[in-house]
């Protein structure tokens, strides 16, 4: 390919609001495994001098446009507004971004609002799922509205990107999309020896993800420690329950909120992490779990079955019993040691942020070809000239 087309900048923007703590380590405001994703990915791809990346987050009381990680940080929606000033800042803060390519995260109006600024300005509208809800049906079910309009917005989309394959193969027999799978990307440290001292649950408190049963996980394993790491989630009135039925637990120490730059510690220091959420995408605590040698045992989610697969946990297939006995097993005879090496050796192979970066960069690129190029075969583009 010419070298006028590899050299030419590529403006990327994503489109999370609740990302901005991410950014700013100072404010402390919920955020999920979505804004987590992108920021990973936001942040590697601006280490590329090839691209110029941008980041469209909420107002949290900072300047209108900031730089931080070489990432440009665009302010708009205040959520104490209405959504329909929302929508409009969300739309002023897309045009100055004035990018090429629009990627953003999780079904929302947003999907839509984002669809029909790129379609309106001739941008890429790129869309990544957060959730398995999302590709097998059960959102559109549940939202009858926003789900016609979610799907409609995916159509539209350039590309879909998915966590896995079973997302993949159910949102084309549920939405009739076809999308890309490229797994979750994480910067992955070296190992030290660290000691392994408690089992860890890491989320917010949204029903979903039934915190409720790692408390009752702890009030039947009392000689061991556990650690809950829970954020009050999105309109949680529940909350204050939750945290007062943590604290009648003697062995559970919980924590309401962890910064970001400390919260893989928390994981280095794990036996085993525990997940009870009914559903999930690919989740980043899994990820993180693995690269820090952590075994995983799940209530309900496991992904491509990667959790037999490459031997990195158990699975339970949604019984808490038999969750109960896969923690004991593991922790009997530290057999959560060879389960966590097995962790490694997967994230290594597949979620390593330096190697999932180039898929996108490689996408991002062939996006922004002209459009009578796009189409070509990959073994076309070193014979292509655009003298």
């Amino acid at each position: 390919m010419s070298s006028d087309i590899n050299s030419k900048t590529i403006k990327v923007c994503f489109v999370a609001p609740k990302a901005y703590p991410l950014f700013n380590r100072q404010v402390e405001s919920v955020f999920g495994v979505a804004e987590v994703d992108l920021y990973y990915l936001a942040t590697e791809l601006a280490r590329d001098k090839n691209f110029r990346v941008s980041f469209i987050v909420a107002d949290y009381g900072q300047a209108a446009m900031e730089i931080i990680e070489n990432v440009t940080i665009i302010r708009s929606l205040d959520f104490r507004k209405n959504a329909l000033t929302g929508a409009r800042r969300i739309w002023q803060a897309m045009k100055r971004a004035d990018a090429d390519i629009y990627l953003m995260k999780t079904a929302s109006l947003g999907v839509s609002l984002v669809s029909h600024f790129c379609k309106r300005y001739d941008r890429a509208f790129l869309y990544r799922t957060a959730s398995m809800l999302e590709s097998n049906g059960i959102y559109l079910k549940r939202h009858f509205f926003l789900g016609r309009v979610f799907a409609r917005s995916l159509h539209r989309a350039e590309i879909v990107f998915t966590q896995n394959h079973t997302d993949q193969d159910n949102l084309q027999r549920t939405v009739g999309v076809s999308s890309i799978v490229i797994p979750n990307g994480h910067p992955l440290p070296e190992l030290s020896g660290t000691r392994h001292e408690f089992l860890l649950w890491v989320g917010r408190s949204e029903k979903v993800k039934g915190p409720d049963k790692f408390i009752k996980l702890a009030r039947e394993i009392p000689d061991e420690r556990f650690v809950m790491i829970c954020q009050r989630a999105t309109g949680d009135d529940s909350y204050d329950s939750l945290c007062r039925q943590a604290e009648e637990v003697d062995n559970l120490e919980f924590h309401q909120r962890v910064p970001f730059n400390e919260i893989d510690g928390y994981f280095q220091r794990a036996k085993i992490l525990v997940n009870t959420s009914d559903s999930e995408g690919f989740p980043n605590t899994f990820i993180q779990a693995c690269k820090w040698a952590t075994a995983i045992v799940s209530l309900s989610v496991n992904p491509d079955g990667f959790l037999n697969k490459y031997s990195c946990g158990i699975n339970c297939d949604g019984r808490f019993t038999r969750m109960r006995e896969a923690v004991k097993h593991l922790l009997a005879d530290d057999r959560y040691m060879e389960s966590g090496r097995n962790g490694r050796k997967y994230v290594e192979d597949h979620h390593d942020i330096r190697k999932i970066i180039e898929q996108y960069k490689d996408i991002f690129r062939r996006i922004h070809l002209p459009a009578m190029l796009r189409n070509m075969p990959a073994s076309s583009f070193d014979t292509i000239s655009l003298l």
